[in-house]
């Protein structure tokens, strides 16, 4: 259940089922033992196994030396990683000081702080740096002392090749060495440098990068990065049925998404991307001018960009293809929208169907492997858990000294606080804490008072003169505890530990900056933002912290591996995507990469799960897409230790008040009331009890809310503000007769009637009620618009009429789901106090110091900010310009989400352990709330489930999700087909016409095939890929210009061709169908089944278009056939016949039904109420509008103000019209699907009104968990159904 509440969370998404645990420390054994039950890790430095006597050979002595198996081999091994180190530093360090890329004075060859020196004997950038005379290319001596090195190991280590393996004995075994990864990855770090040499007069390209794969060469170093290799296969082995169907599953939504995007923004104008234009192009071209013509190529001759010979293209849409489409399409699926306020209506409901589905279901493939590798670390693990060490304390628990003298007296009032007033002197203590953290705070809102300003410094020097004392009296008695009774060492141990160490760093910076200055007025930022370090003191309440030294020592070993290969993915992308970014034409884009730690820095946003920049060449796509395919998720397992472990520990410390289940399980009896009948009639017709009627009038009030929140929508498009005004009217209507109804019946509801029979105090109750207030909020606006016209109700109209969706609370009424709240924060209760803690600690502390190091960021330039006072050159300060701005950020960075990525490099180390360490401790509390809720809802379903079987007894066996074709499909089990009522010899030719297409079961139950059938499938298998690859080409304009439209081009004729084939096969399903037990021997059934449609589906569209096209409604080439022709990528799908997967969707979802009513319900209620907040408080945010060129920016002339002069942009088009537009959050439908991209992790705008960033930190608090849950049921239920559960209930067997 666990796994459901975590699936979205970004930092978790490999660890589905919480598969860190705890993992032993385990010899290697000799590689020639190596195998699948091999151990994953090992201790570093491993000894030789027992009964070897030592090398018998100077050979074998050799060999004992380059494996670092002598003391001087393993002092050579050290060199050989200092050496690995030092050049990859060499070469990060390298790309700052190419003159090219970076114009910083510090950086010039002829005057820069290292001028040629540098270049000559480390980095080798440029040929002519005194080292040309030798004739070796471009070069450092760094290099050629490292190529040396490397060249003569490799040679021994060929000359000793058949000691590693005997394969590679002989002069074919050193052939095949050299073809092994460790050979390859030496010949790749050496060979550059050769090449260089050889061809001096031109230099190899990207043979610095080569030498980057001198990295790997440190997996030599420790044989547990060798076998953690092994583990790969055997993942795959374990996993390769299913992950088939996975592979298959993310192949298809991929496509599917692709697809629907080229449709839907092929033409539209705000795709054009022009960053890449040459320079007789303007700096920024008007795209409203530019022209698509109807093979999808974009002519912006209008706007001063005309194409040329050179270029035949200058401007292009993004979306003018599916192979183009599918990058934008990729980034998506991983859950990034880095043009998410440049889309279409089309491209945004494409876009909230990606980010409320898709994504989920594009993942599955990543779970899948993530599960096959908890399942291998569980097995090699075993049970060999590390065990922790006793007493993690700070003091010896329960110790009190049994001196009186000061010392002891000292020890047992601020330690043992035992003695009298020593609670009241650390409540103090924590008042000063809490009262120097607020002064900061206030601190950075720029307080113009002298006096308080004055005020707040006495506090806080009072506050540091008692914190120091405090320091100093525990520093003194720590000697009678007797972990540091030693003496001075003690003294030194008990300064090293956790706490002491926050009790010094908050006040010794303090009294630093006090004696340089001289002033206890003066302080900087950073000494100011220190102080918050005291909010660590809570520590001793919570233990929170003092966990983390517990799943270091857990996961010390799988973080070792792990870390390792997370650090050679950053720095082999980062350097890769710098080599091919650097010169993108896109100046963001090359300016993002224009030295390797200005590439680290978006790789490892990007590693994180992160795409803040698209752009990208075509290699720079492909890598990308690799990292967030595959690189992401090792990446993660590194920081899923972390907040797995934190998790695992609460787990173990925090139990859960089981009370809250119990009680959920318990089910409230009617209360026994004496009513009228008319009261009894009303209360039972609205709350939907006992005749039809009562319960298609709850019916048709779930269909009225609905109906009511989607005409509210609606309403906010401009110039509809008015449409389905009078069916809104027979709603509101219609909602009042309900009211009335249950007011008249809440005499005889229990929950409001009084044992008393008060009828007049039960409906006060009633009218006061939740729910009761939540209707007349839903339809008094209405009234009084109409009562009181052109007065103020008319101002807030808009607004007032967003009440209308606060009808969807309602339905929590019928299916609880919001209330569960306050049971779900009980039932977890103690585990959030810790981890709300460790989160809330987390937060200040790096709000605190990207406050610090931004609010002077005058460097980087940000788009202007005009609700935070900028409206001109804004720079980061004006985002950053206090700690609670800072809070706002660093929120949205802790969900995982770095949409901001102009910081300076003190901000971006922050970012750093943001991302290793934080993102995932801070995630804990949300996935806390979601597990809660998950337990809170089936300990709920069970009872009811159990109380519907009580009289039927328990339900049928069968799979997740199972329904009536399931149990008529065991039913036929061993049941002949029927004979055909066409005679004996049809009944022949369809049983023949089964087995060939649909095989023939053998003994074993294992579906056999004719070699003619095989050869049958494979021509379909073709066919179909084919199919595919023409539509992917046909959507290329170029290749779609060149053949043509004219009757019978390539693309026609094939297409006639496989609708030929399609068609043959599909009448030819029909006609066995009754000898088809999959089919239920029926060809009615197999026509309505999954496949039967799709078949259907696979040629339909050709035969409907040809009609078009024969009767002239539907011409060649326009947008109609162009469609009909994009339909046949939706042809993949029929490949379900060969990996079963969305065949089962049905069963996915009835698998999960019963939790999906009330996570679906919550998930609607918090998508939908969260949009019409944003929507309320930042649809005139100026910070979203953008103006023409002609309204000037702004003025303090009242009569011609300027663009952001204007309280809302409906006022500023009225004075400028035309010329002003709100580019987000423009209408309800525009704002729901920014919000489901913000709940599914996404952050694509961030500046917001301080309203919205209210609501932002909700849903980064809470809501993206919240939401998150429907979503994990699907996925779970999808793993369930495919058969994942059932692979690792086999697992738990064993």
């Amino acid at each position: 259940d666990r796994s459901t509440a975590n699936i979205t969370l970004k930092t978790k998404t490999v660890f589905q089922h919480q598969i860190i645990h705890t993992y032993p420390i385990i010899m290697v054994p000799h590689p020639d033992t190596l195998g699948e039950n091999t151990p994953l890790l090992a201790e570093s430095g491993a000894a030789d196994t027992a009964g070897n006597t030592g090398p018998s050979s100077s050979r074998e002595a050799l060999f004992d030396f380059l494996e670092a198996k002598t003391p001087a081999g393993r002092r050579y091994e050290a060199l050989i990683i200092g050496l690995i180190a030092i050049n990859v530093l060499a070469f990060i360090l390298g790309s700052l000081f190419l003159e090219e890329y970076n114009d910083a004075s510090w950086a010039r060859r002829d005057t820069g702080i290292c001028q040629n020196r540098c270049d000559s004997w480390f980095f080798g950038n440029y040929a002519d740096n005194g080292l040309e005379r030798w004739h070796l290319g471009t070069t450092s001596i760094l290099e050629i002392v490292t190529v040396a090195v490397f060249t003569i190991e490799y040679v021994l280590r060929l000359h000793t090749a058949d000691l590693e393996d005997p394969k590679y004995k002989g002069a074919s075994g050193r052939f095949r060495y050299i073809f092994s990864f460790f050979s390859v990855v030496d010949l790749a770090s050496t060979l550059p440098f050769y090449a260089d040499a050889i061809l001096v007069d031109q230099d190899v390209a990207g043979s610095a990068f080569l030498r980057m794969f001198r990295l790997l060469r440190m997996m030599r170093v420790e044989g547990r990065y060798d076998t953690a290799l092994t583990m790969v296969d055997d993942v795959y082995a374990a996993q390769k049925d299913i992950l088939g169907t996975a592979i298959f599953i993310g192949c298809t939504t991929w496509i599917s998404v692709s697809t629907l995007y080229y449709v839907v923004e092929r033409k539209s104008l705000d795709m054009i991307y022009c960053g890449a234009a040459p320079d007789y192009c303007p700096e920024e071209v008007d795209t409203s001018l530019c022209t698509i013509d109807s093979w999808g190529i974009t002519d912006c001759s209008k706007a001063d960009c005309p194409p040329t010979e050179e270029y035949p293209e200058p401007c292009y849409n993004m979306f003018q293809s599916i192979p183009m489409a599918s990058f934008y399409a990729l980034l998506n699926l991983f859950g990034e929208f880095p043009l998410v306020d440049q889309h279409s209506v089309g491209g945004m409901v494409v876009g909230t169907f990606t980010a409320v589905v898709a994504v989920a279901v594009f993942a599955l493939p990543a779970s899948i492997v993530a599960s096959g590798f908890e399942n291998e670390i569980d097995k090699r693990v075993g049970d060999n858990a590390p065990e922790l060490p006793p007493d993690r304390g700070l003091l010896t628990p329960d110790h009190q000294s049994s001196s009186t003298n000061l010392r002891g007296r000292l020890y047992n009032f601020l330690h043992a606080q035992v003695s009298p007033g020593a609670v009241t002197f650390d409540y103090f203590i924590n008042f000063l804490i809490v009262g120097t953290g607020i002064t900061f705070c206030i601190d950075t809102l720029g307080v113009s008072s002298v006096a308080l300003g004055a005020l707040m410094d006495i506090f806080e020097l009072l506050a540091v003169l008692v914190f120091t004392a405090e320091y100093a009296a525990k520093l003194y008695s720590c000697n009678e505890d007797p972990k540091f009774a030693n003496g001075t060492t003690g003294i030194l141990i008990y300064i090293s530990s956790f706490l002491p160490m926050v009790d010094l760093l908050s006040v010794l910076p303090y009294w630093i900056e006090v004696i340089l200055v001289g002033s206890i007025a003066v302080q900087s930022n950073l000494v100011k933002a220190l102080r918050l370090l005291r909010i660590l003191r809570f520590e001793k309440y919570t233990h929170a912290f003092s966990s983390f030294d517990d799943i270091l020592w857990r996961n010390k070993d799988i973080l070792a591996v792990t870390a390792f290969t997370a650090i050679l993915l950053w720095v082999f992308f980062g350097a890769f995507l710098y080599l091919t970014e650097r010169d993108n034409p896109d100046e963001e884009m090359a300016s993002n990469y224009s030295t390797v730690p200005n590439a680290m820095w978006i790789t490892l946003l990007n590693l994180s799960g992160e795409a803040p920049l698209c752009q990208y060449s075509h290699s720079g796509k492909v890598a990308v897409g690799i990292l967030g395919v595959f690189a992401t998720a090792i990446f993660g397992i590194p920081i899923g230790v972390l907040g797995a472990g934190f998790e695992e520990i609460l787990d173990e410390e925090q139990e859960d008040n089981t009370e809250e289940l119990r009680g959920a399980t318990q089910s409230q009896s009617p209360v026994s009331i004496a009513a009228t009948r008319i009261e009894e009639e009303c209360y039972k017709l609205t709350e939907g009890i006992g005749s039809a009627v009562a319960r298609t009038f709850e019916g048709t009030i779930f269909f009225l809310i609905f109906a009511g929140v989607t005409i509210g929508i609606i309403q906010t498009v401009e110039g509809h503000k008015d449409d389905l005004s009078e069916i809104e009217a027979l709603i509101v209507f219609l909602f009042t007769l309900e009211y009335v109804l249950r007011f008249i019946g809440a005499g005889a509801n229990p929950e409001f009637m009084l044992e008393s029979r008060d009828a007049i105090r039960s409906r006060v109750r009633y009218v006061f009620s939740f729910y009761s207030i939540i209707d007349l909020l839903s339809f008094v606006p209405f009234y009084l618009a109409l009562a009181l016209p052109g007065s103020v109700i008319d101002d807030y109209d808009e607004y007032l009429r967003m009440c209308r969706i606060l009808r969807l609370v309602k339905l929590d009424k019928y299916i609880p789901s919001i209330t569960l709240i306050d049971d779900v924060v009980r039932l977890k209760f103690n585990a959030l106090r810790v981890a709300l803690f460790a989160s809330l600690s987390l937060w200040i502390l790096f709000a605190a110091l990207i406050y610090v190091f931004e609010s002077s960021d005058t460097f980087n330039d940000i788009d202007p900010v005009p609700a935070y006072g900028c409206t001109e050159y804004c720079t980061m300060s004006d985002r950053f310009q206090n700690f609670f701005d800072s809070m706002v950020y660093t929120g949205i960075h802790l969900t995982g989400d770095f949409p901001i990525t102009e910081y300076t490099w003190p901000s971006r180390f922050i970012q750093f352990l943001i991302v290793i360490a934080a993102v995932g401790v801070v995630s804990i509390p949300s996935a806390l709330i979601a597990t809660g809720f998950v337990e809170i809802v089936q300990s709920k379903m069970k009872t009811k489930n159990a109380r519907g079987q009580g009289s039927t007894g328990e339900a049928a066996p069968g799979l997740a999700g199972d329904d009536w074709y399931e149990v008529a499909y065991r039913q036929l089990e061993g049941v002949e087909p029927p004979p055909s009522k066409w005679g004996p010899q049809v009944d022949k030719y369809q049983v023949m016409m089964n087995e060939f297409l649909n095989g023939k079961e053998d003994e074993s139950g294992n579906v056999q095939y004719t070699t003619l059938a095989s050869v049958s499938r494979a021509f379909i298998f073709t066919i179909i890929i084919l199919n595919i690859v023409a539509v992917l080409l046909e959507s290329i304009p170029t290749i779609d210009r060149l053949v043509g439209n004219e009757k019978g081009n390539l693309f026609d004729v094939f297409e006639c061709l496989s609708v030929m084939v399609f068609a043959a096969e599909y009448a030819s399903r029909l006609f066995c169908a009754p000898k088809n037990r999959e089919a239920l021997y029926s060809s009615a059934v197999y026509a309505t089944t999954f496949f039967g449609i799709v078949d259907f589906l696979s040629t339909a569209p050709w035969f409907i278009e040809q009609a078009l096209l024969a009767s002239g409604v539907v011409q060649p080439g326009d947008e109609t056939a162009m469609i009909f022709r994009i339909f046949r990528i939706f042809r993949i799908l029929q490949l379900e016949d060969f990996f079963v997967a969305f065949s089962k969707l049905d069963n996915v979802f009835r698998a999960s039904k019963d939790i999906l009513k009330a996570t679906g319900l919550m998930a609607v209620i918090i998508w939908v109420g969260c949009a019409a907040l944003f929507f309320i408080f930042e649809e005139n945010n100026p910070n979203w509008r953008q103006c023409d060129d002609s309204v000037p920016i702004s003025t303090s002339n009242d009569t011609i103000p300027g663009c952001y002069d204007f309280k809302s942009t409906a006022e500023c088009n009225e004075f400028y019209p035309g010329l002003c537009e709100q580019k987000v959050f423009t209408n309800m439908p525009n704002t729901l699907y920014l919000t489901a991209v913000f709940l599914g992790g996404e952050w694509g705008v961030v500046d917001f009104t301080w309203p919205g960033r209210l609501v932002c930190l909700f849903l980064c608090v809470c809501g993206i968990g919240l939401y998150a849950i429907p979503i994990g049921a699907l996925f779970d239920s999808f793993g369930a159904v495919l058969g994942l559960a059932e692979e690792e209930e086999e697992y738990e067997e064993i």
